[in-house]
């Protein structure tokens, strides 16, 4: 760890916060968007961010690279070191970027109808609000699979990423629990999306990779397995129903559902050891 606070990066250059994180700062805040010195091209930061975001949607996060970038946008590789130091920080702003996009129409509409809770408070709905929650993360990182490469354990906030974590709490200020445990809520969700996405995304890699469907694969192995539970070495699997690992079961709905009921028996607990108080 270097002595500036900075972590060090990966060797596929995916950590945050492994750069010149005042620099990364001062970007994100407002404070480095022209280049001190030289002419004032046509050239700024926000497209230059735009751009590494389109290539990192394309083509994966290993095809960013100023080079890259300087023939997207039609100027010199050295132009964009005068705007951003290198690929660490540029980083630190295209994670900011897409934290901060707005929510896709289906799921912003549900939020706007989420109205207040049941108890009519005037507080918004917390299962609505974390239900929410999960459906845009989910489908940021569909959009965005370069996120899961990411180590956002030290992500360097800027603007957007303040924004949405004031969004989620504001949201869930109805659960009436202490600030850690609101945190945690957010935690345990975002690791839960992020967990089945990353799921998604390794079998679509795998199919990119083999050039063998899930069907196929599975396939290939079934006369093994078929003898495998005729063996009666695997007792509970062999008497499993034969849908058991059918695609069509919606594990992301059943696992929020679980999640939301959770919470809410922790949130009638704590309302009721208010009322006996």
């Amino acid at each position: 760890m270097a002595n500036d606070g900075t972590t060090a990066a990966t060797g596929d250059g995916t950590a945050t916060g492994s750069g010149d994180t005042a620099r990364s700062l001062e970007l994100l805040w407002g404070g480095g968007e022209r280049p001190s010195r030289g002419p004032k091209p046509g050239l700024t930061l926000d497209r230059i961010v735009t751009a590494a975001v389109a290539v990192a949607d394309a083509e994966g996060l290993s095809a960013v690279s100023m080079r890259r970038l300087s023939t997207e946008l039609g100027t010199g590789t050295m132009s964009l070191y005068r705007y951003v130091p290198g690929k660490a920080e540029l980083l630190d702003l295209m994670l900011d970027r897409v934290l901060g996009e707005p929510l896709p129409a289906p799921v912003e509409e549900a939020a706007e109808a989420a109205g207040t809770d049941a108890a009519g408070s005037g507080a918004p709905d917390w299962r609505a609000a974390v239900d929410t929650m999960a459906r845009s993360y989910l489908d940021n990182l569909r959009r965005h699979p370069w996120l899961l490469k990411i180590n956002q354990a030290r992500t360097v906030l800027g603007p957007s990423a303040l924004r949405g974590l004031e969004l989620a709490l504001g949201g869930l200020r109805g659960m009436g629990l202490r600030d850690p445990e609101l945190i945690g809520v957010i935690i345990t969700v975002n690791s839960f999306v992020e967990g089945l996405a990353r799921t998604q995304a390794d079998a679509a890699e795998a199919v990119r990779q083999t050039g063998l469907s899930d069907e196929e694969f599975w396939d290939r192995q079934r006369p093994y397995l078929e003898r495998a539970m005729l063996s009666g070495a695997y007792p509970m699997m062999a008497t499993m129903a034969e849908d058991t690992f059918s695609a069509d079961f919606d594990h992301f709905e059943f696992g929020l559902r679980r999640l939301i009921a959770g919470f809410g028996a922790l949130v009638r607990e704590r309302a009721e050891a208010a009322t006996t108080a």
